[in-house]
């Protein structure tokens, strides 16, 4: 197969008239300045991966905006989301992933790290499957075609202090031995899919998992992802529990490296921003979710100028849109600092610098290559609409410009996954099947509540 782009976003900056081949669900080769030939786009981007997500929180998207008792918290939301998980069967899982992951390709990611923990029944009573809930991941990824990077989560305590998972906790707990055997069952489901789909691990955070644990999941393979410093109250007692705030406390007992991203991250001070940029782990950012919990705002500044690597995420998926997380993610640097175009460089517009870089990051969070069109890499390719009114006319810096910060998600057109086309002219190809199922989960869900 080949695309011919009238404009192409390459690693070394824009061309013109370039020729992408992709065979075996690889680019392999990339010809600027080459005549017409195959399919041919307007643009064409290196489409981004979703690098975290919890896909069954989609379902309760939109249910949990009202006040309850005292202030609303982070801490009052996982509460009733703990209620709501208690309802969810395997059917139902993959019915909501599968919608989850149609909403994601139209938005322009190519591919998920699914951060998952919903791994029992009620109760936390296994299923003979293990792997079972992950499974349900895989098989909607294989609906979909969307890439998938499977994060099996361990998830072994309530608190720092040790106490017992109780409530809707108890579907995610595993104590280390059996979740190794969680993620041997894992990769069983993971090699029924394409080439291109992942194994990693996620490691819960600071409170759900001991440090001697946390030390044999490094020594695991695949990429990890853990979340670290989101809320105040979490900084607060990890630091009571170790004598050191979550991060400093990463950085001095963890063996971080470019294989580790590190989810939020939103409660830094500027030495420990430096300390963790330093280990090459990326930072795995949430704007929407982080703005809809109220988590607080990531120092994109101080990452940057560290020279750290970053991706985004839709994390409970209260809104799927990639544009508005990248938008989201300037304008907090933005009211923090009272200044325009923070995250933009000498050479590059706001919108490059947060398409780019987010592209890069995810694609490395996710174990998925370079992020960037280049032979040999995954053909995770979108193409935006250049007719859409927000676009027409534009070129190079000005496409990104005006996609994140005057246009919305129906301006993608077309998105391959691994050379997959999921897309087409604005639509996944599955959508309407997937959608029939959500709905009728979704009436389910809301007759029991």
């Amino acid at each position: 197969m080949r695309i011919h782009a009238e404009q192409a976003l390459l690693p070394g900056g824009w061309a013109r008239n370039v020729t992408v081949a992709i065979a075996g669900g690889r680019i392999v080769s990339v010809t600027p300045d080459a005549a017409v030939q195959g399919k041919r786009v307007g643009c064409l981007l290196p489409a981004p991966v979703n690098l975290h997500s919890h896909a069954f929180q989609r379902a309760m998207a939109g249910m949990t905006e009202h006040r309850t008792a005292g202030q609303d918290s982070f801490w009052t939301w996982r509460s009733l989301m703990y209620h709501f998980l208690d309802r969810l069967s395997p059917e139902d899982v993959e019915a909501i992933a599968a919608q989850v992951m149609v909403e994601m390709a139209e938005a322009g990611y190519a591919a998920v790290a699914e951060f998952h923990y919903l791994h029992h029944g009620v109760g936390g009573v296994p299923y003979s499957d293990l792997a079972e809930m992950g499974g349900r991941i895989a098989a909607a990824s294989r609906e979909t075609g969307l890439g998938l990077t499977l994060l099996p989560v361990l998830y072994e305590r309530g608190g720092c202090d040790g106490r017992p998972l109780a409530g809707g906790q108890l579907r995610f707990g595993n104590n280390f031995n059996r979740f190794e055997s969680l993620l041997e069952a894992s990769h069983e489901h993971i090699q029924r899919l394409d080439g291109d789909a992942v194994l990693g691990l996620a490691p819960h955070s600071l409170r759900a998992v001991s440090a001697t644990s946390l030390l044999k999941a490094a020594d695991l393979p695949g990429p990890v992802h853990m979340h670290l410093a989101e809320q105040l109250a979490e900084v607060a007692e990890v630091e009571a529990a170790t004598g050191a705030r979550p991060v400093d406390w990463a950085c001095a007992n963890l063996p971080l490296s470019p294989r580790w991203c590190l989810i939020h991250c939103t409660q830094m001070t500027p030495g420990e921003t430096a300390a963790l940029a330093a280990t090459g782990a990326v930072a795995g950012l949430c704007p929407i979710t982080e703005a809809n919990l109220g988590d607080g705002i990531f120092d994109g500044t101080g990452w940057r100028a560290a020279g750290g690597a970053w991706g985004v995420g839709s994390d409970s998926n209260v809104r799927i849109a990639l544009a508005e997380e990248l938008r989201l993610l300037e304008y907090s640097q933005r009211l923090r600092d009272r200044a325009r175009a923070v995250l933009a460089d000498g050479t590059r517009s706001t919108g490059r610098v947060l398409y780019e870089e987010a592209t890069r990051g995810g694609a490395q969070a996710a174990g998925r290559g370079p992020g960037e069109i280049r032979a040999g890499a995954w053909a995770d390719l979108v193409v935006p609409d250049m007719a859409a009114l927000a676009l027409e006319g534009r070129a190079g810096d000005a496409i990104l410009d005006s996609w994140i910060f005057a246009g919305d998600d129906h301006l993608v057109a077309e998105v391959w996954s691994a050379g997959r086309h999921i897309v087409t002219g604005g639509r996944h190809v599955a959508r309407d099947a997937v959608a029939a199922r959500f709905r009728k989960v979704m009436a389910g869900l809301r007759d029991a509540l």
